[in-house]
């Protein structure tokens, strides 16, 4: 188990134990953490799983993909440290992990 912190649009925060292997994004979906829709269910084709990670932790994360990137153009407001939770898998390193959810996902 892996403890995340999941922030919500309005400032609610969510700390959790997530089990590794599992993504940043199922996480969130099995502690109903509003804000991280994932209707794709984490194929990476939608970009409703948007957050933004904690600028202090993104250089935790491994490196965006191409089609993570390319997802991301579908999502709202995005910034440099914005992720799709899909792709960030739990495991031991990321400990204390912060992730905020925008505004709106679409």
């Amino acid at each position: 188990m892996t403890t995340i912190r999941y922030i919500e649009k309005g400032g609610a925060i969510h700390v959790v134990d997530v089990p590794n292997g599992i993504s940043v994004m199922d996480g969130a979906k099995r502690f109903t953490i509003p804000g991280i829709d994932g209707d794709c269910g984490g194929a990476c084709a939608c970009g409703t799983c948007h957050v933004y990670v904690d600028e202090n932790q993104v250089d935790r994360l491994p490196r965006m993909d191409e089609l993570e990137r390319d997802m991301l153009d579908f999502a709202f407001d995005v910034r440099p440290n914005s992720r799709l939770a899909c792709q960030i898998k739990v495991n031991d390193s990321l400990e204390g992990l912060i992730v905020t959810a925008p505004a709106r996902q679409y």
